[in-house]
């Protein structure tokens, strides 16, 4: 395939471009900033292309530009690709948003990592410490044929496991369905948690416990908390911690929180990011 990335001197640019520098596909690096184009040479020793000749005749352009961009720059692109061509995202927001031009005859496929779990044992040092994934850590990633033949999801899911390699698992899923886990599940509430918890060391420390001591116990209660929470081992919390469960998200949580999953929230969030 001819594959065109857009954006190839972006953190997750140069990110896509190495992976992509190491396939079968004949590959086209786009990017007009002076920093990208040098972090792109100097990260991945790969040269760019003009914007035409990257798209002209191209199977797949691979949009790696921020979401608040995507509608200006595919307006550039996507009239010159060429009938059943394919433009990949890496977000489900401004897809959502309605910022892709209409061009029936082109394929929309969204794509999005769901980075290494933090129950990662591989036994390789640098798999544990590739906390974002596409390095070297295996990581499931999600996949939505947005619009287009069937027969082309094949095509987009290859791609896609050059771009997030190496890949433990995919999972299809519609677009309207990874609004729900991006930004719904993922920012909107574990971010927004996570936050919280940081917030938490913070006070404490505040009231006199040593911020380290605070740090070591909220991460280590995080490990196994969580181990027992999502499955990952056998186990079954304390009477005492089901009380403060109980009598904590009462605290913490409004009873309607699960509001943020509504469409009316979730297209109200896409179209802030947007």
């Amino acid at each position: 395939m001819k594959i065109a990335l857009i954006g190839a001197g972006g953190k997750m640019g140069v990110r896509l471009a190495k992976n992509l520098s190491r396939s079968h596909h004949e590959v086209s690096y786009v990017e007009v900033s002076p920093v990208g184009i040098d972090r792109l040479r100097q990260e991945a020793q790969l040269e760019v292309t003009t914007q035409d000749d990257a798209v002209d005749g191209a199977d797949v352009v691979i949009m790696a530009v921020p979401d608040t961009l995507i509608g200006k720059i595919s307006a550039t692109i996507v009239p010159h690709m060429r009938s059943g061509a394919m433009m990949m995202l890496l977000d489900p927001a401004a897809p959502c948003a309605g910022h892709l031009p209409e061009r029936a005859d082109v394929v929309y496929f969204v794509t999005h990592p769901c980075h290494p779990s933090i129950f990662n044992e591989d036994p390789d040092e640098a798999a544990r410490l590739d906390r974002f994934g596409g390095i070297a850590a295996k990581q499931a990633i999600i996949n939505a044929l947005m619009q287009g033949d069937e027969s082309q999801y094949p095509i987009g899911a290859e791609v896609a496991e050059i771009i997030w390699a190496p890949v433990l698992r995919t999972h299809r899923v519609t677009v309207e369905q990874m609004a729900l886990l991006e930004p719904a599940l993922s920012e909107t509430l574990t971010a927004s948690l996570l936050a919280v918890m940081q917030e938490g060391i913070e006070e404490v420390a505040r009231r006199g416990v040593p911020e380290a001591a605070a740090r070591d116990f909220l991460l280590g209660h995080m490990n196994i908390l969580g181990a027992v929470t999502f499955g990952h081992i056998p186990g079954a919390f304390s009477d005492a911690c089901n009380k403060a469960i109980q009598f904590g998200k009462a605290r913490l949580m409004r009873d309607d929180w699960k509001g943020i999953f509504d469409k009316a929230e979730v297209d109200e969030s896409i179209r802030r990011i947007t």
